[in-house]
């Protein structure tokens, strides 16, 4: 899927997890990934970040490919699409939380 002028690929990842640092405790870490549940991108917030209007997180997100990492674990691949599955029931890619 292009995004840009220049036909940038992008591939659609679906928030999975939430789970906070563990070295930060005011930072949560978003998880997205693939609907096949193989690959993932995390992003880091700050916990103040999610206060007040404006703060929500998207469902969804396009992501270069080169910013995915892999998920090894065979058990988290799966939990992951099924997280996937789920969200792509409830939400359309736009909507927020």
């Amino acid at each position: 899927m292009a995004t840009t002028d220049e036909a940038v690929e992008t591939e659609r990842v679906w928030l999975v997890e939430r789970t906070y640092g563990d070295d930060e405790q005011n930072m949560i870490i978003l998880t997205y990934a693939t609907p096949d549940g193989r690959r993932d991108y995390r992003k880091e917030r700050a916990l103040p970040s999610f206060t007040g209007p404006g703060r929500s997180t998207q469902v969804s997100l396009e992501v270069e490919p080169g910013n995915l990492g892999t998920v090894g674990d065979p058990d988290t691949r799966e939990r992951y699409a099924g997280e996937v599955e789920r969200m792509r029931e409830r939400h359309d890619p736009d909507d927020t939380l």
